[in-house]
C-alpha cells in the first residue's frame, strides 16, 4: 500500500485526487494540507511514501516548503502537481529535491504512474521534463537569468515579484529583514534590474507568475 499526503490551496482538488486515488487498491490518502507550512506538519506527524504538492499557495508556497520537508522528511517522495508550464518551474525543483513535476493537465493516470515510480524511491521524469533537462546539459552556458538564482535567492526572487514587503517575507521565510534586504540585492545584481517593479516585469515576461 502506498500512503499519499496531499497539498493543495482547493478543497475540489484535493477532493478530486482523494477520491481518484480511492480506486487503486494500492493507494490510500494518509492526510492533506492546504499550503506549505501545513505541508510540512503534515510530513511531520504522519507516515507517508509520496507527497502530491501544488507550488502556488496562499502563505507558504511549496516551492518555499520544499527544501524543509526534504530536510524534515528525506525519505518521502514529493511530487509536485502544478498549473504551471513544466518549462517554467520542474527543472528548478527537481533540482531542489522534488522527486517529479506535472501540469495538472495531464491523464489522471500519469500522476498514479508517478506516484508508484516515486514511492520506490525513484525520480519520475515526464518526456516534456526530460527534454528540458537535457537541453539545459546542452546549453550550460544559455540559462535565463533567474535559472541562476539559490533556492532561496528564487523564493525571495517569486515574493517580491508578487508586491510582498520584506518585512511580509522575513516573516513567512523565518529570515531577519536584513537577510531579505540582502538576498533582494544579490538578486538584482544577479538578474541586472533595479527594482521591484523591474522584478514584477521580468516575472511575468517569463511566466513565473500570473
Amino acid at each position: 500500500m502506498i500512503k499519499i499526503g496531499i497539498v493543495d490551496d482547493h478543497a475540489i482538488v484535493r477532493s478530486g485526487l482523494r477520491n481518484y486515488f480511492a480506486d487503486h487498491v494500492d493507494l490510500r490518502v494518509v492526510g492533506e494540507a492546504g499550503n506549505g507550512r501545513e505541508a510540512i506538519d503534515l510530513v511531520r506527524t504522519t507516515e507517508m511514501d509520496v507527497l502530491v504538492m501544488d507550488i502556488s499557495m496562499p502563505g507558504q508556497s511549496g516551492i518555499d516548503a520544499l527544501a524543509m520537508i526534504r530536510a524534515k522528511a528525506p525519505d518521502v517522495g514529493v511530487l509536485i502537481l502544478s498549473g504551471y508550464p513544466e518549462e517554467h518551474y520542474a527543472v528548478n525543483l527537481i533540482r531542489q529535491g522534488a522527486s517529479g513535476y506535472l501540469n495538472k493537465d495531464c491523464d489522471p493516470a500519469v500522476i498514479v504512474e508517478a506516484i508508484r515510480v516515486i514511492s520506490l524511491g525513484k525520480r519520475y521524469l515526464s518526456a516534456a521534463v526530460g527534454e528540458l533537462l537535457a537541453e539545459q546539459l546542452n546549453r550550460k552556458s544559455d540559462k535565463a537569468p533567474h535559472e541562476l538564482l539559490s533556492e532561496r535567492e528564487f523564493q525571495v526572487f517569486l515574493r517580491l515579484a508578487k508586491g510582498e514587503t520584506a518585512s511580509d517575507i522575513a516573516l513567512a521565510l523565518s529570515l531577519s529583514i536584513k537577510t531579505v534586504s540582502t538576498y533582494r540585492t544579490r538578486v538584482m545584481e544577479k538578474l541586472n534590474l533595479s527594482t521591484n517593479s523591474d522584478l514584477t516585469y521580468y516575472a511575468l515576461k517569463s511566466k513565473l507568475i500570473d
